[in-house]
Parts: structure tokens; sequence; C-alpha cells
């Protein structure tokens, strides 16, 4: 496995760098036998110490966590430690789980990502914001997989993302789970809607 460790405005020293490559490639291959890659990024924030884990774990599994604190140590062991109960409470889902077929349809799609408005300040303000078109900040191709909800809910918590745009694989539909503000899931299911 292939463990790049990043120190931004802090210098990384040997044994950090050694508790770190440890710590990382114990807990993967823990639950993981063969985990592809992984990279840590430590960073000064304010007076605190800010450790950044993602773990690239197999085919379409990410896993990402991080962890603050006074000590770049106990920043890293937190992270290590949201990451290693992650992989836990869903390795028995994720290897015994026999997918389908169908599930290994997978689309392809556009992601465009647009500045925000306030990026554009100087653009919006000599327009007087009349006729404000959001600038294309990056275009790239991201994939589409087809999933039930549960198993996108899995995928959602493992990469620690906010919403997770998934093929349905009851129905075939797209649908979308996002983590609410109350730190519920919500699903949109178009499909739901209609009636029989």
């Amino acid at each position: 496995m292939q463990i790049a460790i990043h120190g931004k405005q802090i210098d990384i020293g040997d044994s950090l760098r050694a508790h770190i490559e440890d710590s990382v490639t114990r807990i993967s291959e823990k639950y993981f036998g063969n985990p592809i890659d992984a990279s840590v990024t430590v960073s000064r924030e304010s007076a605190m110490i800010r450790a950044d884990i993602s773990v690239h774990v197999g085919r379409g599994i990410q896993v990402q966590s991080h962890g603050t604190a006074n000590d770049a140590y106990a920043a890293y062991d937190l992270a290590g430690d949201k990451i290693e109960k992650r992989l836990r409470r869903h390795k028995r889902r994720l290897r015994d789980r026999h997918q389908k077929a169908s599930h290994d349809l997978v689309e392809d799609v556009r992601q465009v990502v647009l500045a925000s408005e306030a990026e554009n300040a100087d653009t919006a303000a000599s327009e007087d914001g009349a006729d404000w078109q959001p600038v294309i900040v990056a275009e790239m191709t991201t994939s589409v997989d087809n999933l039930s909800v549960e198993e996108a809910v899995m995928r959602m918590d493992l990469s620690d993302l906010p919403a997770v745009m998934f093929r349905n694989s009851a129905h075939g539909e797209l649908n979308m789970i996002y983590r609410r503000s109350d730190g519920n899931i919500g699903w949109i299911d178009p499909k739901g809607m209609e009636q029989d």
C-alpha cells in the first residue's frame, strides 16, 4: 500500500511519520486485505492541529475522516479511530454482500463545479448583477453507481460526503441522499412520488 504523508505549515518528523505509517497500515489491513493507497495531511489551524486521512481500500470504497487536537499525535489518533470505527461497522456488510450483476452497472456523468456569487463579486458589481452568470471552475466526469438505498447511505458514511447521487437498484431511477443539518439522512426519490 502506498501512503502519502504531507504537512501543511507543520514539519512532519520521522517519529510522527513512522507512527502514521504503522497505524494506517495496521487499521486498513485489519479490515481489508489489500488496501490500495492512503493519504494523510497534518495541518495547523490557528492554535490547533488537524489531521485528515483518506484511505482507498477497494473499488469504489474511499474512507475519509479528520481529527483536531492540540497535538499532532492526538489529532491523527482521533482521525484514525474514526476510520477504524467506520471500517469495523461496515466490514461485514461490504465483504459478505454478494453484489448482483446489476450493481456493477456504473454510469459516467458530467460534473460541473461553479464559482459562488461571492467569488465573482467584481463581475457581479460591474454588471449590477442583472445578468450574472456563474463561472465554471471545473468540469469532470464522475460515476453514478447502481446501489440500494442502504448501500448509498453506507457509501456516504464511509466517504464522509454531504450527499450521494445514485441509481436506485430497486427501480432504476436516479435518487439522492444527503445529510441534513439536524444530523439525519434525507432521501430524494422522484419515482416514489408516482402512484400505481
